[in-house]
């Protein structure tokens, strides 16, 4: 791809959160392997920000040391993270969901309520991947049963790149689909009814 047509092409932006609490460092390495760079790179993403919490920096530091340049770029793709933003993750998220000179990227998601929630709100295509090293783990319930209701996509840490196959035809379908209170939902519980079962609150 020439310069030009990199200057050219729309910004796409791939926003990862494991969240403010828990560690979730295998997310991290899985979100950095190059079967998921590729995929990203393969369905047009020109962004890659990770919200990496407060040690997740040494697992990007490690990824930027294993490559020969000191370039925050992997074959044109940019790579970036933070610690955690005090004011909430919505800006970054509104920038996954696109607009002006950039198009309608993906939020990848630990399997917190907060952050489902907050996604969803937005309308951006969601990631939802499913922590399991926690304890009292409802997290691999929750994902299964909101990707089942068409909500979300259902990432698994040891094969992830399809995910964001997934997540593209998604997309497809949330567009071409009417809000939420106008269209089908199977269960008759709504997304509300469905976090609330697998979780017995929603924060």
């Amino acid at each position: 791809m020439s310069t030009r047509e990199e200057i050219r092409r729309p910004r796409k932006l791939c926003f990862v959160t494991i969240g403010a609490t828990a560690g979730f460092d295998s997310l991290l390495k899985a979100t950095l392997s190059p079967p998921f760079l590729e995929a990203l790179q393969a369905n047009g993403y020109t962004d890659l920000l990770l919200q990496h919490g407060q040690h997740g920096h040494t697992t990007l530091k490690a990824f930027q040391d294993s490559r020969s340049s000191t370039s925050e770029t992997y074959n044109g793709l940019q790579i970036s993270g933070f610690d955690f933003n005090k004011q909430g993750l919505g800006h970054e998220m509104r920038a996954a969901k696109g607009g002006g000179d950039s198009v309608e990227g993906v939020v990848v998601s630990h399997a917190g309520s907060g952050s489902i929630l907050d996604a969803l709100r937005i309308a951006v295509p969601l990631i939802v991947v499913p922590n399991p090293g926690l304890l009292d783990n409802h997290q691999v319930e929750l994902a299964e049963e909101l990707a089942a209701q068409g909500y979300v996509v259902h990432g698994h840490l040891n094969d992830l790149p399809p995910a964001i196959r997934q997540a593209e035809s998604l997309r497809t379908k949330q567009n071409a689909w009417p809000p939420d209170s106008h269209g089908e939902d199977p269960s008759g519980k709504g997304l509300i009814g469905v976090m609330d079962d697998e979780l017995g609150f929603v924060d």
